[in-house]
């Protein structure tokens, strides 16, 4: 019926069929419903007279399939355009658009820049004519809608209480309904003035965006505050973990120096340290025999904790420490793992080259017994038993707060794709770690369930550990990586990823139940700026132009009740090699902490290097508190990496931590070290 009803319309605008069939020169192609009522015309002639077949048909049916193929290139064209408007907003505009805008938001941000009033259903109006009455809540309602959740203090597991969690929620903000599919609703704008009242929001910057409010001015006026008695307004409370440096517990899992630690956290105590993180590793608490677990080291440790009257958090760590020339104490792998990989080289991570890497182990072990009949998962879970269980007063005391599962590299969420001790340098894009038999084994699989058995293996053409994407076929701009080959393996290589964090904290829950679980993802900033994002591709993250690569990451770690820990970095964006490497951290930080946030994930963060001056602590305060977040979004907590104890930074380091503490807690009484 709607087929001849549009027939009927062309008719009366003297347009015949055949003449929309035709396409004379000058005369514009139909489009869209247009064509398909001219194809239909051709199949049948208007009627059922034709018999709906022969050649007339056949030839509406490829010009409707030519069609889709047009339609499908000019979205693709148009979205590509838009992300780059929208990127030159965020970053040049200041405009606080979310990380999946449309143009509805970008409409509403541009009516709010000059001055108008945009209410959440879309009418848009002047200041000096505004309604009389303002929309009744059931207009409001007719939306679907959910609130921010706001992250609780470290001290409040799941068990916070009522009053607790009411003191830690922000003002109402109504988004859009994650559930909802983006064709089947408009955006539903923020009606951030009638919620907040008054203009306060009306222009307010994205985070960390370099023309923003400098984040060292609060702490300015946090030190003016105290020095003249001015009553500065409070910001959010932000607990602050000190990370112990990694030497105080020797290989034969003995504390070291026991009164001089017990000092240091004394002097921590006195600058209002909320907390202090302490890794757990693997390759000293098993490190000798398998299933043989000594902790006594820790609970000494523990002990003196306990009495100092800070909260733990504990990270297991199932990677090596101190082998790339960092500085720290060398602490390898569990030294039975190690003489399992001289025979089978292949638990370990392996580059296009054939060369190992011992950091940690290769996921694709996790389901393989190769460990004394153990498999990687099994491996895991069984350390976190025993952790469980040796130390269960402590978690029944609430003195272990939460625990961070280690899932890679560093104890990161990646790929080992960045290892200096094979000659990786920054900015380099890294290489492909997916060439030991059992991820190869795995690729072919996928491969040949994909009905390509000639993809399973690596690409050819990615280049080495220092390359950059431009040298490369693979990461160049239109290259292989965003080739039907390209997509699938990247596809698999990132869900490999996904799917080790997904079984390991599956356990992990079982393990620690009703204790918080932290997952570590680094932020990966250099070549951010290029279409492919290669450095991000190689560490396991697929986010090139156009994805939000770390969406399906987050949509686990949900399931997980995971708290996310992102790890910063204090590259200055202003560094001349940020250029050189199309680096673009703020950009990094705004996707990733927005995506994160959208999915109602509790954010919490941890700088990347030991902080040593008052510039560090700002850019810091700045993500970890943006000032002006119209959504008042922060984070969970924030764990701190201290200087080592015995360098003289690290005495000019504690004379701003204690700054830095109070601006974190929110603070604007009390001395300030000068």
């Amino acid at each position: 019926m709607n087929v001849k009803q549009d027939l009927e319309l062309q008719q009366q605008s003297d347009h015949s069929s055949d003449q929309l069939l035709r396409h004379p020169p000058g005369q514009r192609r139909p489009r869209g419903f247009a064509a398909a009522a001219a194809a239909a015309a051709a199949d049948g002639g208007g009627g059922a007279s034709s018999g709906g077949g022969g050649g007339g048909g056949t030839k509406g049916k490829r010009e409707r399939e030519k069609e889709k193929e047009r339609t499908k290139l000019r979205e693709r064209h148009r979205r590509a355009i838009t992300s780059r408007m929208l990127a030159g907003l965020r970053q040049y505009g200041n405009f606080p658009l979310p990380a999946r805008a449309d143009m509805n938001d970008v409409l509403a941000a541009l009516a709010r820049e000059a001055g108008w009033t945009v209410d959440a259903d879309g009418t848009t109006y002047r200041p000096s004519s505004a309604p009389s009455l303002p929309p009744p809540p059931s207009q409001l309602g007719q939306y679907p809608v959910r609130s921010v959740e706001s992250p609780l203090s470290v001290t409040s597991l799941k068990n916070c209480s009522i009053k607790a969690s009411l003191d830690c929620l922000p003002s109402p903000v109504f988004r859009i309904d994650e559930s909802l599919s983006p064709a089947s609703i408009d955006s539903v704008v923020a009606a951030e003035r009638d919620m907040k009242g008054g203009d306060k929001y009306m222009t307010s910057s994205p985070i960390t965006s370099p023309d923003c409010v400098d984040a060292d001015q609060l702490m300015r006026d946090v030190r003016a505050g105290e020095e003249h008695g001015n009553g500065l307004p409070r910001t959010p409370y932000v607990p602050v973990f000190v990370m112990l440096p990694t030497g105080i517990i020797n290989n034969f899992c003995q504390l070291v120096d026991p009164e001089g630690i017990r000092q240091e956290l004394k002097h921590l105590k006195s600058l209002h340290i909320d907390g202090v993180s302490v890794d757990c590793w693997w390759g000293i608490s098993e490190g000798w025999n398998p299933q043989k677990y000594v902790w006594s080291g820790y609970r000494e440790l523990f002990n003196i904790i306990r009495e100092v009257k800070l909260k733990v958090q504990v990270v297991l760590a199932f990677h090596e420490c101190g082998g790339n020339g960092s500085g720290e104490i060398p602490i390898s792998l569990p030294k039975w793992v190690l003489e399992i990989g001289k025979d089978n080289q292949d638990i370990f991570f392996t580059d296009h080259e054939g060369r190992r890497n011992t950091e940690c182990l290769s996921w694709g072990i996790d389901k393989e017994r190769v460990l004394k009949g153990r498999t990687g998962i099994e491996v895991y879970f069984d350390f976190m038993r025993s952790f469980r269980a040796e130390f269960d007063d402590l978690f029944s005391e609430r003195l272990i707060s939460a625990v961070e599962i280690g899932l890679g590299a560093s104890g990161e969420l990646k790929y080992p794709s960045f290892p200096e001790r094979l000659g990786w340098r920054y900015p380099g894009i890294g290489e492909f770690q997916c060439y030991d038999k059992y991820m190869q084994q795995n690729l072919r699989k996928a491969a040949k369930l994909r009905g390509h058995s000639f993809w399973g293996t690596g690409p050819e053409n990615a280049g080495q550990y220092n390359s950059r994407p431009h040298d490369t076929g693979f990461f160049c701009e239109r290259g292989d990586y965003d080739s039907y080959y390209g997509r699938f393996f990247l596809h698999w290589y990132s869900q490999t990823l996904i799917d080790h964090a997904d079984h390991v904290l599956s356990l992990a829950n079982l393990a620690f139940e009703e204790t918080r679980i932290i997952v570590k993802i680094p932020a990966v900033y250099w070549w951010y700026r290029t279409a492919s994002h290669a450095a991000e591709l190689t560490a396991g993250f697929y986010n090139p132009t156009n994805q939000d690569g770390y969406s399906q990451i987050f949509n686990m770690l949900k399931n997980h009740s995971a708290t996310l820990k992102f790890v910063f970095s204090e590259h200055p964006s202003s560094a001349p090699e940020s250029d050189e490497a199309f680096a673009d951290l703020e950009g990094l930080i705004w996707q990733f902490l927005n995506s994160a946030w959208d999915h109602g994930l509790t954010v919490a963060g941890q700088n990347s290097l030991p902080c040593y001056d008052r510039e560090s602590y700002a850019r810091i305060l700045e993500t970890a508190k943006p000032r002006n977040d119209p959504d008042h979004r922060h984070l969970s907590f924030f764990v701190f990496q201290q200087p080592p104890l015995a360098t003289m930074q690290r005495q000019l380091c504690l004379s701003e931590l204690d700054l830095f503490i109070k601006c974190m807690h929110g603070e604007v009484t009390g001395d300030v070290q000068n």
